[in-house]
């Protein structure tokens, strides 16, 4: 007999995954925690049934979300990173000497534990020395934080359930206040394929542009992504993902990458006309 993961992009689309066997499987006090393992994909992590990650595309989003601030923004010593209970941007992050100190917040203690055991490609730097880690609920951190962090990494499930309060206005201008005058937030988007996650992502770009002067959004083809196509948000206090981006820096550092590179950096900005459009409708 097959056993088959699948998990609902909308009511009539579904993606579906061959199991070879069920890893890890544990109800935590905020969700159900699952580690697969699969034929294609490799160990999958799942949240409510969610797909958080595989071991066979994740690096397309933790280098994504890591790799494009860190090329704009010159000096970047402090990160707070929000979610990301896996290890994976946190991996991404430390391989930059520059960083002096990492705070990661994840409310579930039982996510970290399960991924340090079962996918340690992603959690093998959460020892690192610099990586201060905070179990506890982020909206509560943040509005303690006030111009302590250079980059905020926002690295959260989708803008339903437990996750919907870091899509909120008080919570961007709570990252806006916690940023030093120079500083930069980044934050997971979403698909603008379907309805319910396009209508999320324009809600999500209203509250950012109408918080920080420079807002943009840049794109990744991740295959187990909602219609493999996944959006990421730019929010900055000063600097421009583009115009602003030192290639010649960042190509010094001899970071070896599997996805990104400074000339995917720049064509990532550069949205389809459709997708152009829906942002129009909401940016002030």
């Amino acid at each position: 007999m097959e056993l088959w993961f699948s998990e609902h992009h909308t009511p009539d689309v579904k993606l579906s995954l061959r199991v070879i066997r069920q890893l890890y499987s544990k109800q935590s006090d905020y969700q159900q925690i699952d580690i697969l393992d699969t034929a294609e994909f490799g160990r999958v992590l799942t949240l409510d049934g969610n797909i958080m990650l595989t071991e066979r595309d994740e690096f397309i989003y933790d280098e994504m979300i890591t790799h494009v601030p860190m090329a704009v923004h010159p000096g970047v010593r402090t990160v707070l990173v929000i979610g990301a209970g896996d290890g994976g941007v946190v991996r991404e992050l430390t391989r930059y000497n520059q960083v002096e100190r990492i705070d990661l917040v994840e409310m579930d203690e039982m996510v970290v534990d399960a991924c340090r055991q079962y996918l340690p490609t992603n959690a093998c730097r959460l020892g690192d020395p610099r990586v201060n880690l905070f179990y506890e609920n982020a909206l509560k951190y943040i509005r303690r934080c006030e111009n302590q962090y250079d980059l905020i990494i926002v690295d959260s499930n989708d803008p339903f359930g437990p996750s919907e309060g870091l899509f909120t206005r008080e919570f961007y201008g709570n990252c806006y206040k916690a940023l030093h005058e120079d500083g930069l937030m980044v934050n997971q988007q979403g698909s603008p394929f379907y309805t319910e996650d396009a209508n999320a992502m324009q809600r999500s770009h209203k509250r950012i542009a109408n918080t920080f002067p420079v807002s943009r959004v840049y794109q990744a083809h991740i295959p187990t992504y909602a219609a493999g196509y996944w959006l990421f948000g730019f929010a900055s206090k000063r600097y421009h993902p583009i115009d602003d981006l030192n290639a010649a820096r960042w190509n010094s550092l001899g970071l070896h990458t599997r996805y990104y590179t400074t000339r995917l950096h720049v064509g990532a900005f550069y949205l389809p006309a459709f997708l152009e459009e829906m942002l129009r409708e909401v940016e002030p």
